[in-house]
């Protein structure tokens, strides 16, 4: 519930929400009034491991997760929405609550400047617990990682389809677009081929577990580093729009 509005005391009304120091000032019994919470919350969640170290253009994809969470809480906020960030690898970092005041966007600011990678493997586990003791309501979870194995999914799988059963998970994974020139190079010799059969089977085994995370009921996100920002806004939009959150 949250606060809509103080009022006179009607019968029935509980006592409980008397507002006194409304009533002293108004010389007759006045309440707190509460409505359904419209709002929803919002989470951005930032692996903070090794596999969010990989370049592009002069940028980790921690960087470009950074600038996407950023522009993605405040269009959040902007619609009324609570944007809240966790940053975890083996621990969990840093957790502010999840608001939608103006100020906010700041705090989230100030928290995310200067991040960056531990090198450690990630704990997926240790995240769904958190998860589980701090988030008690269904929220949207907007997951930054990356997976470029099919062993690295299948190993964290479990953790996520449990986090999907209580909330509205998306898991934002990239595309490789070093390998993307590779394979669509001209093929000269022979071992050109070999590296453009390479790259292809890299490709394909990424857009094959997106679609397993599907599978699984789990909302994906696969993009181009540069095009992170406007393609999370839009599924939050898209998903607002479902009524899904």
């Amino acid at each position: 519930m949250e606060f809509e509005q103080i009022k006179e005391y009607t019968v029935g009304d509980d006592v409980r929400s008397i507002n006194w120091k409304a009533t002293a000032k108004a010389a007759d019994l006045m309440v707190n009034q509460f409505q359904d919470e419209k709002s929803q919350h919002i989470y951005s969640i930032l692996d903070m491991g090794r596999v969010m170290q990989m370049p592009f253009e002069g940028l980790s994809l921690l960087d470009y997760a950074i600038n996407s969470c950023l522009a993605f809480s405040n269009i959040a906020i902007k619609k009324g929405d609570k944007a809240g960030v966790v940053t975890f690898s083996h621990v969990i970092h840093k957790s502010p609550a999840a608001s939608n005041r103006k100020t906010h966007l700041l705090g989230i600011l100030e928290m995310l400047y200067g991040l960056k990678t531990d090198y450690l493997d990630t704990d997926f586990g240790l995240l769904y617990t958190w998860l589980k003791r701090k988030v008690n309501q269904r929220s949207m979870v907007m997951l930054f990682t990356n997976f470029e194995y099919h062993s690295a999914l299948e190993r964290q799988l479990p953790y996520l389809q449990a986090i999907a059963k209580q909330h509205l998970l998306v898991v934002v994974m990239f595309e490789n677009t070093l390998l993307e020139s590779v394979a669509e190079s001209q093929s000269e010799r022979l071992s050109d081929v070999f590296n453009q059969t390479i790259a292809g089977k890299f490709i394909y085994d990424k857009r094959w577990m997106a679609k397993e995370l599907n599978r699984h009921g789990i909302q994906t996100i696969l993009t181009k580093p540069k095009k992170l920002s406007i393609h999370t806004i839009n599924k939050y939009l898209e998903l607002k729009a479902r009524g899904l959150i």
